[in-house]
C-alpha cells in the first residue's frame, strides 16, 4: 500500500521542494496516456513524467530522437486528463529547444497551453542555459537532466554511465549547480555513479530525481512499462521489476483466442 500523504490534493513544484527539506522521498514515474496515468496518479506517486521515452515504448523506435512536438504534446494532454494529484512534468523533444531560445520558448509554451501540464524538463547544462532562461523568464517551470542524456546518445555512442571520469564529473557538478541558480526546480540524474549522485544531492537546494543513480537522489523514477514488465527485453541492473504483465496478459490474450476458437466466448450470459 502507499504511504503517500493524503493532505497533499495537488502536487506542484513547491510541494516537492518541501518533500526534499523534509528529506521525504519523492516518487515519480513514467506515464503516457490516460488509462495508465490514471492509474499511476492514484497509486500515489508525486510527479508523472510524459517522457520522450515514448518514442521508444509506444512507437517502438530504437532512440528518443524521433519523437516530435506534436507527438509529446498529444500524450501529455492524454496524461493531464487523467491526473487528479501529480505534478506533470512533459519532455521538450529533440530538435525543439537546442537550435535556439527562441524556439525553446514556443515549445514550452505550445506544452503548456495546449496541455495543460504543470512543467517542462530538459536535457543538458551550461550548453542550453539561453533556452532554460528564456522558457522560466516566461513563467514555465523547467526541470534539469544530467548525466546519461538519451537525446544525445550518438554523440556518446553508448548508454554506459556516465561521469565515471573526474572531468565528467565536474562538469556534472558545474552544471547542475548552474540549474539550480538559475531557477531550475530540480535536476534528472540519469546513469551516473552512486557515489555523485550523492555529493550532487547534497549539495544543491533543489531536489535531485535519479534513475540508475542509486538510493541517494531525493527521488526515484523509472519507465512505468519498465517496472510493470510489459516491456520484458530491457534488463538494466539498476531496473525492479514490480511485476510481471507480459505474461499475465499474454496468457490472459491467449485464453480469449481459445475461446473464441471452441465457441466458449460469448457464453449464452454474455449475449442479448
Amino acid at each position: 500500500m502507499s504511504v503517500h500523504n493524503p493532505d497533499i490534493k495537488r502536487v506542484t513544484t513547491h510541494t516537492i521542494q518541501e518533500l526534499k527539506n523534509k528529506g521525504e522521498k519523492i516518487s515519480a514515474l513514467t506515464a503516457y496516456d490516460f488509462s495508465m496515468a490514471r492509474v499511476v496518479d492514484a497509486a500515489g506517486v508525486e510527479m508523472i513524467l510524459v517522457g520522450d521515452s515514448a518514442s521508444n515504448v509506444m512507437a517502438g523506435h530504437e532512440t528518443t530522437l524521433p519523437i516530435t512536438l506534436d507527438q509529446m504534446i498529444y500524450h501529455a494532454s492524454a496524461v493531464v486528463r487523467g491526473v487528479k494529484r501529480a505534478l506533470v512534468v512533459v519532455d521538450l523533444p529533440f530538435g525543439s529547444y537546442q537550435g535556439n531560445s527562441s524556439e525553446a520558448l514556443r515549445s514550452a509554451i505550445r506544452i503548456m497551453k495546449e496541455s495543460g501540464a504543470h512543467a517542462v524538463k530538459m536535457e543538458g547544462g551550461l550548453e542550453i542555459k539561453e533556452s532554460i532562461v528564456r522558457i522560466l523568464s516566461a513563467g514555465v517551470p523547467v526541470m534539469g537532466h544530467l548525466g546519461l542524456t538519451p537525446q544525445s546518445i550518438y554523440k556518446f555512442g553508448t548508454y554506459a554511465v556516465r561521469a565515471k571520469e573526474e572531468a565528467e564529473a565536474e562538469k556534472l557538478m558545474e552544471d547542475a549547480h548552474m540549474l539550480e541558480s538559475i531557477g531550475c526546480f530540480g535536476v534528472v540524474l540519469e546513469k551516473i555513479p552512486a557515489t555523485l549522485t550523492k555529493t550532487v544531492s547534497q549539495s544543491l537546494t533543489i531536489p535531485t530525481i535519479g534513475i540508475g543513480a542509486g538510493p541517494d537522489a531525493d527521488g526515484q523514477i523509472l519507465v512505468i512499462h519498465d517496472l510493470l514488465g510489459i516491456n520484458n527485453e530491457f534488463k538494466p541492473r539498476f531496473l525492479r521489476r514490480y511485476a510481471d504483465l507480459h505474461t499475465v496478459m499474454t496468457e490472459a490474450i491467449a485464453h480469449y483466442v481459445d475461446d473464441v476458437k471452441a465457441n466458449d466466448f460469448p457464453n449464452e450470459k454474455e449475449a442479448y
